[in-house]
């Protein structure tokens, strides 16, 4: 009986051996090379200073690749380990907190906004100048819903140019790190909406508006209600709003694009400005930092439809209704989205409507959800590949250097229904 015991180990072996590592099965579609050779190029011609990325495929590790540096003045290296600012991949993150209060029964989506903050009572919509160069308003056309806060159709203004609201809102400044999230409604909801609700999409400030709604409906602060409900649940031990001084040796520098394609280190008293000191302020919009395993966890839970290692965040009918485009036909003016490609958007998330129309559009599967960050970070996951993604670099002004592209198309190079053609 000994000896069939050890036969048995010994073919078990052999098995295990010719099947290769549980985290290959189920997998196979990912080209490691591919990847590889698409993010490296970035760095050996020093169009970025440092690159990495992870991806997942049905469940188990792909991919990951690390390239240049970190820090190029310090010689720190780009790893799996480095910290980066995720920016406006915060803004998923506040999403869901909000939605587990959905859950909970404290609100319903088509709710009006001023029920929970009354800040917002007496919105005006900016009409236009009258012949005495004053600024003209009119009221609403309707009141602002919950809706219109998580798929951006609120009216905010968000921009840099100088038109009349434009200055406006550089006058109220609304989205100073001084004010608190209360202090902030208070100042948006004096300001004039550049348009009525839910009558074009536009991105601003209104995921700022939800981490408030997370703090009243919750009775905790934002920062706090993230810490317990979703980080401290999904093992996210790097992700935060203030650097603890042990991080401080794993941030990535920023660096500066110029015309010339050179890069310039930002300064870290500028480059870490916000995470390195605890503002009254704590965004919905932007502010996180985190890690490649950190992002991917809270990707793969939304992946497994808002469950991961038995710890369930969402329902899966909730994630569902996050992930699916919840623009009005109607909405066809969408600011900068149609450079997303064929999306539409939902909760928080673009959402692929359509596949690829061409060769110049970065590829995707019909059904992914997806955002990206200031810095040229991004994360999707796609349902129907079991595909999740994570990527990070550090440079700014967004979208300089074509990594989005060359990435999802490495990704998806042997995946020929989510190729750009």
């Amino acid at each position: 009986m000994r000896k069939l015991v050890v036969l048995s180990g010994v073919f078990l072996a052999m098995l295990a051996v010719l099947l290769g590592p549980p985290a290959a099965l189920g997998a196979g579609r990912i080209d490691k090379a591919a990847i590889d050779a698409a993010l490296s190029r970035f760095t050996e011609s020093k169009a970025l200073v440092g690159v990495s990325a992870l991806v997942y495929e049905d469940g188990h590790e792909a991919y990951f690749g690390a390239f240049g540096k970190a820090d190029r003045e310090a010689g720190k290296p780009m790893t799996r380990d480095t910290l980066v600012q995720i920016y406006s991949m915060t803004k998923p993150i506040i999403g869901v907190a909000l939605m587990t209060l959905y859950e909970a029964g404290k609100f319903q989506l088509d709710d009006r906004l001023d029920k929970y903050a009354p800040e917002f009572a007496n919105l005006r919509v900016y009409a236009g100048m009258n012949t005495r160069g004053e600024v003209v308003y009119e009221p609403v056309s309707r009141p602002v819903t919950i809706r219109d806060i998580t798929r951006h159709t609120v009216g905010f203004y968000s921009g840099s140019d100088h038109t009349p609201v434009a200055e406006i809102y550089r006058a109220g400044d609304p989205t100073n790190w001084r004010n608190t999230l209360t202090e902030e409604a208070r100042k948006l909801g004096s300001l004039p909406l550049l348009f009525h609700p839910g009558t074009r999409w536009l991105y601003g400030p209104s995921v700022d508006v939800q981490a408030l709604l997370v703090e009243r409906l919750s009775g905790m602060p934002s920062d706090k209600y993230l810490e317990q409900k979703i980080f401290k649940p999904l093992g996210m031990k790097s992700t935060r709003y203030v650097l603890r001084p042990q991080d401080r040796a794993r941030v990535a520098a920023m660096y500066d694009w110029h015309e010339d394609g050179s890069l310039t280190r930002e300064p870290d008293e500028k480059a870490l400005e916000f995470n390195g000191r605890d503002w009254p302020l704590k965004p919905g919009s932007f502010g996180l930092i985190s890690s490649l395993d950190d992002y991917m966890r809270f990707a793969r839970m939304l992946q497994n439809e808002g469950e991961l290692d038995g710890q369930r965040i969402l329902k899966a009918e909730t994630v569902r209704l996050m992930t699916t485009d919840a623009l009005p036909a109607d909405v066809t003016d969408t600011g900068f989205l149609p450079t997303k490609g064929q999306v539409g958007f939902g909760i928080d998330f673009a959402v692929r409507i359509r596949p690829p129309a061409n060769a110049q559009e970065a590829s995707g599967a019909v059904g992914e959800f997806f955002w990206d960050g200031a810095a040229d970070t991004l994360f999707w996951v796609d349902p129907k590949n079991k595909i999740t993604a994570v990527l990070f670099t550090q440079y700014k002004p967004f979208g300089k250097v074509p990594l989005h592209k060359a990435f999802r198309d490495a990704v998806y190079s042997q995946i020929p229904d989510a190729l750009a053609h």
